[in-house]
Order: structure tokens, then sequence, then C-alpha cells
């Protein structure tokens, strides 16, 4: 065996099936970070108050206040470290409904260990450099490097989905069929590279950052 990475700091890890406890401690381990396990939310409150690791890795189902509400709760006091979430239940409005709240990125069970560390050190990098970044820009102003460029409409129909809305609800304020905006926002995830609804509202968040 090779000689153990260099440490990388510590990562909470709050999830309440001690199988996925285990196995993220084993991975994240090998990766070279320390990693603190907590079966609910109040006992990672009770230490993430005091201390502040390198990343949080909240699942969303947990016993007593569900992740989101933890979320909330830590983004509500700035809390500086990223925080993903992880569901064996993602849907779209989940995914949005936490990165609007906060969340880093949105981790969908079953994983694969090497793409969660590779994941993590790369989103502990950006966050790290973005932590000074000035105010959100709106979607019709933004400018995605190397992309195709959205119209107008396309633009319209991404900020209703930031926003959180539904197909309906986005349909209904801009005067469009549910269907065709379902059709818009396929042609936004495929123009903007993005492989699922957490991944779109990334990289919209980041060139928010960047702008």
């Amino acid at each position: 065996m090779g000689e153990k990475p260099a440490p990388r700091g510590e990562i909470f890890v709050v999830d309440d099936d001690p199988a996925v406890r285990e196995t993220l401690s084993v991975v994240l381990s090998s990766g070279g970070y320390e990693v603190i396990c907590f079966a609910d939310g109040a006992a990672l409150l009770a230490v993430a108050r005091n201390r502040t690791p390198a990343c949080i890795l909240l699942d969303v189902h947990i016993p007593g206040k569900s992740g989101l509400d933890i979320l909330k709760e830590l983004r509500g006091e700035d809390y500086p470290a990223p925080i993903f979430m992880i569901s064996g239940q993602g849907d779209i409005p989940m995914a949005v409904n936490a990165i609007k709240n906060g969340a880093l990125d949105f981790i969908e069970k079953p994983f694969r260990g090497s793409e969660i560390v590779s994941r993590l050190n790369d989103a502990i990098m950006a966050f790290t450099r973005r932590q000074s970044a000035g105010s959100m820009t709106k979607i019709g102003s933004l400018h995605f490097p190397g992309r195709e460029p959205l119209t107008r409409r396309e633009r319209e129909v991404l900020e209703q989905f930031t926003a959180g809305a539904s197909n309906k609800e986005a349909g209904r304020t801009l005067g469009i069929s549910p269907r065709t905006i379902e059709d818009h926002r396929a042609n936004i995830m495929k123009k903007l590279g993005a492989r699922n609804a957490a991944d779109l509202i990334r990289i919209v968040m980041t060139a928010q950052r960047a702008s």
C-alpha cells in the first residue's frame, strides 16, 4: 500500500443509515479527510456551531429536522463551510430547493466513491476561491463562456426555473404551455452541458458568482 494522503481537513457526514456513514467514512478517509459522522441534524448542529469542517455531507431524509431544515438553519447563520445534500429520492424540486437554499451540490444515491472524493476536492477549492465573490447577477446578463448562447425566451425560462417555479407556474407566468417550458428547459440543459437539475443550477450560480 502507498503512503496515506496528506490531511485535507474534516468532513462532517450526516446520515441515519449506518451503512452509508461507513461507506462514506472509508471513501473519504482514503481520500485524505478526517471524517466525523452524525446520525441526525441535532448532533451535527451541536458540533458545527463550535467548529468548521472543510465540507458537510448532509442527507435530506434524517430523523427530526430534515436535511433541508438543517441546511436552511446553517445558511441562515452564514455558515462558512460548503454543504452537499445527499438523497436516494432526489427529484428536480428537491434539487432546486437545496441549491437555492445554499447547498453547493446535490448527490444522488447510489454514488461512486471515487467520484465523490473528486467532486468534493473540486468543490471545496472552488468554494474557497469564491468566498469573497460579489453580489448575484440577473440571468439575462449572464455569460456562459464556451457555450452556445441562450435565446431571450430560454433565459426567461431559466430565470423561472432557478426561482423554483414548476413547468406549470413558469408557463402561466410566460404565457406558454408547460410542455413548451419543458422543451425549452431541455434545450437549455443541452446548451449549458448540464447533466441534471442540480448541475444546471450550479452552472448558473457559478456564472453569477463569476460576473
